[in-house]
């Protein structure tokens, strides 16, 4: 996801980061995930057929993208160096905010996987201009439920009980000093 104050800006943001993309690491990517050596290819080379035993839904995602995409390594490594295989949303807010709407409307899904085209900004774009959005939608929480994850989980209490192995890390000192006591 790609945004920006308006769609112009976002698009603008999107067309600088292409201009970063390494067509030899998306094809490292690639090939990474496929099994395939790319390298083998010419850039412009159509992909006919191309037999793994790797990750065959990585092959069928690309391959079955868009069946009038003539797929080359170049186009693979242009789709793949921003946001890997899955969609890209590049816009404003309130553009990007319909399109999730749409995907939550259409599909049922309920939770999205944010994948990032710059480790903080990418984030820190989502939080300040996209949730403040959602939340004017009613569609995103303005505020949680007390309690930790656990105990919303669960409904068991904040730490473990007692007598979980996991409880034993709570004081590391004492687990240590009971190991070597065990051990002598």
């Amino acid at each position: 996801m790609i945004l920006g104050e308006t769609d112009a800006k976002a698009k603008a943001k999107f067309e600088e980061y292409k201009s970063w993309v390494s067509y030899e690491g998306a094809m490292a990517l690639i090939s990474g995930w496929t099994g395939i050596d790319f390298s083998q290819f010419k850039p412009d080379e159509p992909l006919r057929h191309v037999h793994t035993n790797a990750i065959q839904s990585a092959v069928e995602t690309f391959s079955t993208a868009d069946p009038n995409t003539v797929w080359t390594p170049q186009a693979l490594a242009d789709w793949v160096g921003i946001g890997g295989f899955g969609p890209l949303f590049v816009g404003s807010p309130e553009t990007v905010a319909d399109l999730l709407q749409e995907w939550v409307e259409e599909t049922d899904v309920d939770g999205f996987n944010l994948a990032y085209a710059l480790t903080h900004e990418t984030f820190i774009d989502a939080v300040d201009l996209l949730v403040p959005e959602l939340q004017k939608r009613g569609v995103y929480k303005t505020e949680y439920a007390k309690g930790t994850l656990r105990e919303k989980l669960f409904g068991e209490g904040p730490r473990l009980e007692a007598g979980h192995p996991g409880a034993a890390f709570r004081d590391l000192a004492a687990l240590h000093r009971t190991r070597q006591a065990e051990s002598a």
